[in-house]
């Protein structure tokens, strides 16, 4: 129910934004709900309550943290948030590409989307959340592996070496 809460203001938000051209993600709702659902499945509730929280108190005030995201992907405004743990978070999130360099590719957007959408976050929310990343790491897990196996495990893979063997191949044909 938390995470239906989320995603419902998360989603409102995102077909609010105004782009200088419509974006067809923006018309593909159910993938947007799948791929939310898969970000946000692997932390506390302690902390997803706080974003739910950085969500309402940004729409009370008027923002649309979507809109933010994308503006900061595009250089279009400042930095939302110099919060250090912003880039810790990101580069222990990176490590999963070690093991899945063709399934979870980093290059090219996601640092740039990651740290976007984290400036967005109270600092509150960004506390809670590395807390939840850092403690996986100590458990030698990777909650963005853990999302991925969420969203292939939805899609009907068996897990993410399935996923990155098949990439493997597809890569050696192209060859």
């Amino acid at each position: 129910q938390l995470l239906e809460k989320i995603i419902a203001r998360e989603a409102a938000m995102f077909i609010a934004v105004k782009a200088s051209e419509p974006a067809d993600c923006q018309e593909m709702l159910k993938t947007f709900y799948l791929m939310r659902e898969m970000s946000h499945s692997v932390l506390a509730a302690d902390t997803l309550t706080s974003y739910l929280q950085d969500l309402e108190t940004a729409a009370a005030a008027g923002r649309n943290l979507m809109t933010e995201k994308y503006a900061r992907m595009e250089n279009l405004i400042p930095s939302l948030n110099e919060n250090e743990l912003i880039y810790k978070i990101v580069d222990i999130e990176r490590e999963v590409h070690k093991k899945y360099p063709l399934t979870i590719a980093v290059e090219g957007g996601f640092t740039t989307y990651a740290v976007c959408e984290l400036e967005t976050y109270s600092d509150a929310t960004l506390n809670l959340y590395y807390r939840d990343i850092f403690l996986a790491a100590t458990q030698k897990r990777n909650l963005v592996e853990e999302r991925y196996q969420y969203l292939y495990g939805n899609l009907g893979f068996k897990d993410l070496e399935e996923v990155e063997a098949l990439a493997q191949k597809r890569a050696a044909v192209k060859e």
